[in-house]
């Protein structure tokens, strides 16, 4: 591995994002989001997602100058259409207007259509403990990999959820989850370090574990379990949060569901990825914002204080290690495995990008 500092990795995705044509604004907004994502030790959605965008580019799939619209606009929400391009710029903007009308109405929510992949969901979420409010992100994706319970094909993608809320004297607490045992990213984490999966994390197409990370990777479709892995262990609560996620961020907004459309059951030219976010304001119900922080602040401590099953590791909370990981990144910088580099390297290559990354 080699250790890269946020600002040098800022400046390789800006100049990839430039020799494609990407409007100067959209380049500032996805490189800081991805930097972001990177800092907070979620290498599945950061700058390892780089070469599967230059994919989606060169398959005619992204649109790299989009006309992002708002089609609809209320005092509490708005729709906005991303026309294709990546999701990072239209999801940011679309955050961004929930927690404005949050501010004035005590709740806002945004729906995006026509999107693409727009990273990790935590970044959209926290957006709005920024301001002090209560975050919600949630996200269809392009690829059905995701096995219902009593079911042997993949028909979901891996569908996040992101929630955030502000606290007082602590870090907020930020929940960033799959809701697939794992996120295909980190299958990618397995098959560039080269380690087994462990039990539970994909399957092949006997329906049987799959331990082998390439070839998990390589399966087309991909098979991964729900949240809980067997019915035994609660596989259907996570294949219904999956199919929440489905009717908030596709169904809601007309997007295609695990990149089919809903009426031909085909996919299109484009991934047609659908978003959606809320921002609620804990001081309409509390009156005060102080009050609602303190008492986050009293439930974060007395998880903390919860007596640990094992010796050295705490009791933690969500968030807890994208905090941690953040403030040692910005210190040491953002480790890159040599097949990631490779990667990035042959992206820069291709569209005649300069490579920023020399160890």
């Amino acid at each position: 591995m080699i250790m890269v500092s946020p600002a040098t990795l800022k400046r390789q995705i800006a100049e990839v994002y430039r020799a494609w044509g990407m409007p100067e604004r959209h380049v500032n907004t996805t490189v800081e989001l991805m930097v972001e994502t990177d800092l907070r030790g979620i290498d599945s959605h950061g700058i390892g997602m780089l070469p599967q965008y230059e994919q989606y580019r060169r398959q005619g799939r992204l649109n790299v100058q989009p006309d992002i619209q708002v089609v609809k606009e209320g005092p509490t929400f708005v729709l906005i259409d991303a026309d294709h391009g990546l999701g990072h710029p239209p999801a940011e903007m679309a955050m961004r207007a929930a927690i404005e009308k949050c501010e004035d109405c005590g709740v806002g929510f945004a729906v995006v259509r026509n999107s693409n992949h727009y990273g990790a969901a935590g970044v959209y979420s926290t957006m709005a403990v920024e301001r002090g409010l209560i975050g919600l992100a949630v996200t269809g994706t392009s690829q059905r990999a995701v096995v219902p319970t009593f079911a042997r094909e993949p028909m979901f993608s891996t569908n996040p959820i992101a929630f955030a809320a502000p606290a007082g004297t602590h870090d907020p607490f930020s929940l960033d989850m799959a809701t697939s045992t794992v996120s295909v990213g980190k299958l990618q984490i397995a098959r560039r370090a080269e380690k087994p999966l462990p039990t539970g994390w994909a399957l092949n197409a006997a329906g049987e574990p799959e331990h082998d990370a390439a070839a998990a990777v390589a399966s087309v479709p991909k098979r991964m379990t729900p949240v809980g892995g067997t019915r035994a262990l609660g596989s259907h609560k996570g294949y219904g949060l999956a199919m929440m996620v489905e009717i908030l961020g596709s169904v809601l907004s007309g997007s295609y569901v695990g990149g089919r459309d809903l009426t031909t059951l085909e996919p299109g030219k484009y991934i047609n990825v659908g978003h959606f976010f809320l921002a609620l304001d804990p001081a309409f119900f509390r009156g005060e914002p102080a009050a609602f922080t303190a008492d986050m602040d009293r439930l974060i401590d007395w998880l903390h204080g919860t007596a640990p099953a094992e010796d050295g590791q705490p009791v933690l909370v969500a968030g807890d290690p994208e905090h941690a990981s953040r403030r040692l990144r910005m210190a040491e910088g953002i480790p890159m495995t040599d097949t990631l580099l490779e990667e990035v390297r042959q992206v820069a290559r291709g569209c005649n990008a300069p490579f920023l990354l020399e160890g």
